[in-house]
């Protein structure tokens, strides 16, 4: 099980069966303006804030879910988008 996760929020947004359907969904994320779900922050000081999207897989066959590991994802503000050093969501 892989689930996209805002870093900065500790907010969980999607499952995926596969790391590459996760992967995809941040592509599809990184092409979204900074300002517009679900990339807006959801701080009152979202103007000056920014998401850092990782995704982390899960053992769900685990009580409770344990993290396997966690793959680097994207950082979107106003600045733009910055994807992490060793992230696989460049092409």
């Amino acid at each position: 099980m892989f689930v996209i996760e805002d870093e900065n929020h500790a907010e969980q947004s999607g499952e995926f069966a596969t790391l590459e359907e996760a992967l995809a969904e941040l592509r599809r994320r990184a092409l979204i303006p900074w300002n517009d779900e679900p990339n807006v922050a959801p701080c009152t000081s979202w103007k000056t804030c920014g998401r850092d999207y990782e995704i982390l897989e899960y053992d769900d066959h685990a009580r409770p879910w344990k993290i396997v590991r966690r793959v680097a994802g994207f950082e979107v503000s106003a600045a733009g988008v910055v994807w992490s050093e060793g992230s696989s969501g460049e092409e």
